[in-house]
């Protein structure tokens, strides 16, 4: 079975604070050209996507110098449901387990479009760090494994882009936004194949294969 993890490029669709809004719209029409084709305007990092080094690290490797075989991954599903609002996924959560990719199953993709939405659980340092030890990509279906800077922001968490920098400087893929978590498995194959581009990261369809 093949599950649709993506969520739907559109118009005004939720970004990241600061990057590019999304817009697509009409260039062509049936009506006035006697076809149709869409325009759309976006940042590398719209929707569900994937990042590369490149995100974060000078220097880093950008998306096309991965072969395709690194974006369909063997991945494990760990339950994060219990967490609440900017909670931290310790280290504990992150399994001695055979794989390519820990998936983070918060559900938080209930609140994508909303401000809540920004208010996820995030990955430790301590845990990205373990992540990254393993050799898993880290996927989730949140905005960011890092806690993304909101009036609610708590002193105590980390600041920057601690998990990114412990995952992607590792040479671990880091995938945000993922949605419909709760038609995979605990153990499924990811796909998320990029939109050739050859920089910091890209849009993706994200497939489940359970």
């Amino acid at each position: 079975m093949h599950v649709d993890l993506s969520h739907r490029i559109e118009t005004g669709m939720q970004t990241y604070p600061g990057d590019p809004d999304v817009t697509v719209r009409d260039h062509a029409t049936h009506a006035e050209d006697g076809y149709r084709v869409d325009a759309l305007e976006l940042g590398s990092h719209a929707g569900t996507h994937v990042d590369a080094p490149a995100h974060t690290e000078p220097g880093g490797a950008t998306i096309d110098e991965y072969p395709l075989d690194r974006f369909a991954m063997d991945a494990v599903r760990v339950d994060c449901r219990d967490l609440g609002a900017r909670d931290p996924i310790p280290a504990e959560r992150v399994p001695d387990a055979d794989a390519d990719c820990l998936v983070l199953w918060t559900g938080w993709d209930e609140h994508w479009g909303t401000e809540r939405y920004l208010n996820h659980p995030y990955l430790t340092p301590t845990a990205a760090e373990r992540c990254a030890d393993r050799g898993f990509a880290v996927a989730s279906d949140t905005l960011n494994p890092d806690p993304t800077p909101t009036d609610e922001a708590d002193a105590g968490e980390p600041e920057g882009f601690g998990a990114h920098h412990a995952l992607l400087g590792a040479d671990c893929l880091v995938v945000e936004n993922l949605a419909n978590l709760d038609r995979a498995a605990d153990r499924f194959e990811l796909r998320v194949y990029p939109l050739a581009l050859g920089g910091d990261g890209a849009p993706v369809r994200a497939v489940g294969v359970v």
